[in-house]
């Protein structure tokens, strides 16, 4: 497996892990919400054929730190992902979000002025309102859920993830998913995500989405079970400059559910012919 993270960072929000592999043009891939750079696996192999890839696991999520005192919200995710940049030296990379990473990217690009050079968001959170039903409960009530035992945790974990996704993907990319959220640390971190979610954080960007100051591509699964396909094309209506692409018969999680085809995307648009 090319994806690795044997870099260990440490930021404002504490010790982060990372990775990069590859040689080319930079390219950094931002993941979301429940996820971790793991995600990006079956991607990575083919981008870092052309890219120098660049990937890190969010404060809170996967292999980097989840400490209890630490507030790993988008607003920090946001500062986190300028200050990757500053640490791997990059002015103006590519960049692929997904998920929140599309929020945290969103602040950076918007509010930090981090500088991109052609921006793919795909299946982001991007706009208000965001969250399932459940994603609420829990949030009203996370001191209930952080006393669940391990085997009703282990179940709860599995059975949001598997949520997301509606075309079949790898039964060890599911546990692999899965495993970071199972720890002591990463159950507590797995109720904070939920407490800390705030719709504030993506308000602050909403009004200033047309002056995103790059090439913008939307790839949007069509059968996302989590954010349905009405949003991404809400989201395409406020980047007006943007090129816009969806998937059928792919959920929340293209990068795993449909990976050749995400490739087929990315490459068109990198390569300066989608836009």
């Amino acid at each position: 497996m090319i994806w690795h993270l044997d870099d260990h960072v440490q930021t404002s929000a504490g010790r982060v892990a990372a990775g990069k592999c590859g040689e080319g043009r930079d390219l950094v891939l931002a993941h979301g919400w429940p996820w971790s750079s793991f995600s990006w696996h079956r991607v990575v192999p083919t981008l870092a054929k052309h890219y120098r890839v660049h990937w890190y696991d969010m404060p809170g999520y996967g292999q980097s730190n989840k400490q209890p005192v630490q507030r790993t919200s988008l607003d920090v995710q946001g500062q986190i992902f300028s200050e990757m940049l500053d640490y791997w030296g990059l002015e103006r990379p590519n960049v692929v979000a997904h998920d929140f990473g599309g929020a945290a990217t969103l602040r950076a690009h918007l509010l930090h002025g981090c500088e991109f050079d052609r921006y793919v968001l795909m299946n982001v959170v991007a706009m208000r309102p965001w969250g399932s039903e459940f994603f609420d409960h829990v949030g009203r009530h996370v001191d209930a859920f952080t006393g669940l035992p391990p085997h009703i945790h282990k179940a709860v974990v599995e059975a949001y993830i598997q949520g997301a996704i509606v075309d079949q993907i790898d039964t060890v990319d599911l546990t692999n998913l899965v495993a970071p959220w199972l720890t002591d640390d990463g159950a507590g971190s797995f109720y904070r995500q939920f407490a800390q979610a705030d719709e504030c954080f993506t308000a602050e960007v909403e009004p200033l989405f047309g002056e995103i100051r790059c090439p913008v591509k939307i790839i949007w699964g069509e059968d996302d079970p989590w954010i349905p396909l009405s949003r991404g094309k809400a989201l395409h209506g406020l980047i007006p400059h943007a090129t816009f692409e969806t998937l059928p018969g792919v959920g929340h999680l293209p990068q795993l559910e449909a990976p050749d085809r995400v490739l087929d995307k990315l490459t068109v648009f990198m390569v300066g012919q989608g836009h």
